[in-house]
């Protein structure tokens, strides 16, 4: 995949239902909050530190407009409850700062299915996203966050919210 694709896409975000670090549950797409939202999906543990190059540029961008949220969404294999306290309790330890929990939404989930409702070929890299309210995915990259990706998405909002 090239290192960026600005145009719309057909996939559209399979309905799924998560909880974020805080407890609360959500049914994606239905439940992102902003009129655009910016999702960064992570498949494996050792993913956390090409998430966090997004982040600061994901704060900044949820700052300058109103109308865009993100969320990072670690997406799991379904298992059973117990493993998924577990997990949520490690993550949760992880995490302590309480906005970063609310916007983290673990999704256990057919990970085949996912990725293939939304056009992912591989779990071996990060996978970012901005969905409408409706689900379709209208920008996309892959990778850490570089200048070019975070100006690609910068342009990409503007010119999509009209600020």
């Amino acid at each position: 995949m090239s290192d960026t694709k600005k145009s719309l896409s057909s996939a559209l975000f399979p309905e799924t239902k998560g909880k974020n670090l805080e407890g609360k549950s959500y049914l994606l797409p239905q439940d992102f909050e902003g009129e655009l939202n910016l999702v960064i999906i992570a498949f494996q543990r050792e993913q956390q530190n090409t998430v966090d190059t997004w982040l600061p540029t994901a704060d900044l961008m949820e700052k300058l407009h109103t109308k865009l949220r993100y969320y990072e969404l670690p997406v799991i294999a379904r298992v059973n409850p117990l493993a998924r306290w577990f997990i949520r309790a490690g993550m949760r330890s992880g995490i302590k700062d309480p906005k970063s929990r609310q916007k983290t939404i673990t999704l256990y989930l057919d990970k085949t299915a996912f990725r293939k409702a939304l056009g992912i070929d591989t779990e071996e890299n990060i996978h970012v996203l901005l969905v409408d309210k409706k689900g379709k995915t209208a920008w996309r990259t892959e990778g850490a966050c570089s200048v070019r990706t975070g100006e690609s998405l910068s342009d990409f909002i503007k010119s999509y919210l009209g600020a």
